[in-house]
């Protein structure tokens, strides 16, 4: 059986807000979240054998621990007897950094519930997906379509139609950023910027007011961040530059492919060392 190729793409959040904590210990966040066309690839086939096969592979694979989000998914799968005692290989090419802010471990896990879906190995309730969802990593069901979406603060997702045709430049910096560890900074919350009018947010006037209330904890823990943000904000043409997730990478924003290629070239010569690619919201 030969493998099927499953594209998992990143997660990159436009604002983050961090409103309070939960009695979990887990933080309240707010967000607003879009795609990349940059993606892990994950390949999979059905094997004869008694145990999954997981393997990643790529540039960034090093470190992966074996108790992975999909270990962590095919498990829950198995234990309900979902997959009907079916075994997987399934291989993943990490084209998207660890530690970078983009979700690639999480995206991968949704990629895959999408998948099974689609195939129809599993046939689960909207409910239950969200519920394995959760119990794989908070991050999951943001994956689970790709369209703009408000996370809102209780947890319930509002998925939009339009689309927002930004030229990306996106930095992985040559240090991640613990989200674990950005979190405990928290020091004071903020308030919702979403409950009142929500259908122009995808403005891009309206996306410049937004900002991501970790960013400038790791501003202040990594000096170099805070250096790399003002030269990526002084290169032409640049419209927003922010953040995402917990970081350590950083998007900067284009209305066009000419002068998101440009701001690449000025950048390279700059950072020679640090990862970049050039990308597109989808």
């Amino acid at each position: 059986m030969k493998f099927k190729l499953i594209k998992s793409y990143a997660k990159i959040n436009l604002s983050l807000k961090v409103l309070g904590k939960l009695k979990s210990g887990l933080h309240k966040i707010e967000s607003l979240v879009s795609f990349l066309d940059l993606h892990d690839e994950i390949y999979i086939k059905n094997i004869k054998n008694k145990k999954h096969k997981i393997i990643f592979y790529g540039k960034f694979s090093k470190g992966i621990s074996k108790k992975n989000t999909i270990y962590t998914l095919l498990k829950i799968l198995d234990s309900e007897q979902f997959l009907k005692e079916k075994k997987y290989f399934i291989k993943i090419k990490k084209n998207i950094p660890q530690k970078s802010g983009m979700g690639g471990v999480s995206m991968n896990a949704a990629a895959l519930i999408k998948y099974f879906l689609s195939k129809n190995i599993i046939k689960l309730s909207k409910n239950k997906i969200i519920e394995i969802s959760n119990l794989v990593g908070s991050d999951v069901k943001l994956g689970l379509e790709l369209k703009n979406t408000i996370l809102f603060s209780n947890q319930k997702l509002f998925r939009m139609k339009k689309k927002i045709p930004f030229f990306c430049l996106v930095i992985k910096p040559n240090f991640g950023c613990s989200t674990k560890l950005i979190y405990k900074k928290i020091k004071s919350f903020s308030k919702s910027q979403f409950n009142q009018n929500i259908k122009n947010i995808l403005n891009i006037n309206k996306i410049k007011s937004f900002d991501n209330d970790l960013e400038n904890i790791v501003l202040r823990k990594y000096p170099k961040f805070k250096k790399l943000k003002l030269f990526i904000q002084n290169l032409p043409r640049v419209k927003i530059v922010r953040m995402t997730g917990s970081g350590s990478s950083i998007v900067a924003y284009f209305e066009t492919r000419n002068n998101s290629l440009n701001a690449a070239e000025i950048f390279r010569k700059k950072y020679k060392n640090y990862w970049c690619i050039l990308s597109k919201t989808i």
